[in-house]
């Protein structure tokens, strides 16, 4: 049954995104022909008279879209027809695109807002602990630290950045660590000993256990924080779409069928969960489709950027061009993703091994 619920929910992303198209287009006075969910034929089409838009469920669930008239670039238009596309103005072109993308951020808005409202906002609570998960042979602390072992203090001051960080800090220098273990403050003293890469270190592989609490939010904070939520993750996304194109990180892309599955999977977590993970898909949505690749909206605003520049339009033969070689890139990627997505989706759904020597919490 979540899966059904999964498909819901992707298909509200993308609902979203083509009714922020939609509804800009008509605002601009401009005919908007279909309305589509999904891709491929139609298996289910109304409309409300007979030269109003159809609306339409396909069965390719890779997205969905708003055929405008006029704007496929090859498509020939009456000069005359003032509700075509490339006869609108072209802060009216500019806005109709812009809209997807920026209506996928309106609703992380409004989703963040309802959750920060409703059920709280994730916060830290104290001070973290640092778990010891093992020791290195050879450094200062094996055989003084244990496995499950949390480190609480420094020379009787409490752990307030990254753990590595403190150690070199002491420089080398002995200092009193106190840890807890099962319940017990023990006080051992160590030194720091540098590394083959002249780090000072203890010898300590290191899991930081952080506690976390919802705490409802009044009206005006949440929606404050409602705002910020989609700069702070459009940040950090950007950050990672740097490192995968730079190879600093192995980013994993995915599929419908990949965030079909672990939306699934958080629904079945609960529905504050599910919330969060949709407006974390609206931005990443909507991001997506401000990249300046061709075929997507960002590459449409680009050549519209053009436009508004030097006041005179790209040549629709280049345009053309460039947009189909980028669908084509777009369909293969899709495909490849899709295909690696079908293959891990039993090793998703499989529950994560048990750890040997687990420690209580």
């Amino acid at each position: 049954m979540s899966i059904f619920w999964a498909i819901v929910a992707i298909g509200l992303l993308i609902v979203v995104h083509e009714a922020g198209h939609f509804v800009v287009a008509r605002l601009c006075k401009m005919r908007v022909e279909k309305f589509s969910l999904g891709f491929g034929p139609a298996l289910l089409k109304w409309k409300r008279r007979p030269d109003s838009t159809q609306f339409q469920l396909a069965p390719i669930p890779f997205g969905g879209f708003v055929e405008i008239k006029g704007m496929n670039i090859v498509e020939e238009v009456d000069p005359n027809d003032a509700s075509a596309y490339p006869n609108r103005p072209v802060w009216q072109r500019f806005l109709t695109i812009f809209a997807g993308p920026a209506t996928n951020y309106l609703f992380a808005i409004v989703l963040a807002f309802t959750l920060f409202h409703c059920a709280g906002m994730k916060t830290r609570v104290g001070p973290s602990q640092f778990q010891v998960s093992k020791t290195e042979e050879g450094m200062p602390a094996h055989g003084k630290v244990e496995a499950c072992d949390k480190f609480v203090a420094i020379d009787g001051q409490p752990l307030t950045k990254q753990f590595s960080d403190h150690v070199a800090d002491l420089d080398g220098r002995a200092a009193v660590f106190t840890i807890d273990r099962k319940g017990q403050q023990l006080d051992i003293t160590m030194q720091p000993a540098k590394d083959a890469e002249g780090r000072w270190r203890l010898g300590v592989h290191i899991a930081e256990l952080v506690k976390i609490e919802r705490r409802q939010l009044g009206v005006g904070t949440a929606l404050s924080e409602a705002f910020a939520y989609p700069v702070r993750a459009t940040k950090e996304m950007t950050g990672n779409i740097v490192d995968m194109v730079t190879g600093k990180s192995k980013g994993e892309l995915s599929s419908v069928v990949g965030i079909t599955q672990v939306v699934s999977n958080t629904i079945d977590v609960g529905w504050a969960e599910t919330v969060f993970l949709l407006m974390t898909l609206n931005v990443w949505l909507g991001l997506f489709n401000l990249l300046p690749f061709p075929a997507l909206d960002g590459g449409r605003l680009v050549f519209l950027g053009y436009e508004m520049v030097t006041r005179r339009r790209a040549n629709p033969k280049l345009e053309a061009t460039v947009h189909m070689v980028g669908v084509l890139v777009l369909i293969v990627l899709i495909v490849v993703v899709t295909v690696n997505d079908c293959r891990r989706w039993d090793q998703r759904s499989a529950p994560p091994p048990t750890e040997t020597h687990a420690c209580e919490p």
